[in-house]
């Protein structure tokens, strides 16, 4: 994910802004592979896993079948 897309991601929830919390970088710097995303208003968190922000709300987030 590159670390400009928090300019437009807001939470889901209330749609406040995000913010970048505890960022893994690619090896070059330039985009975050891992982390989180955190409310700056209702303090919900969304994981960051392999570069793609999962912004389903809490109850929707889940396992998937393949």
């Amino acid at each position: 994910m590159k670390e400009s897309l928090l300019e437009i991601l807001c939470c889901p929830l209330d749609k406040h802004d995000l913010e970048l919390e505890n960022p893994e970088y690619e090896d070059d710097g330039d985009e975050v592979v891992d982390g989180t995303l955190v409310c700056s208003e209702c303090g919900e968190r969304y994981p960051i896993e392999d570069g793609i922000p999962n912004l389903l709300p809490p109850d929707m987030r889940g396992e998937t079948p393949a």
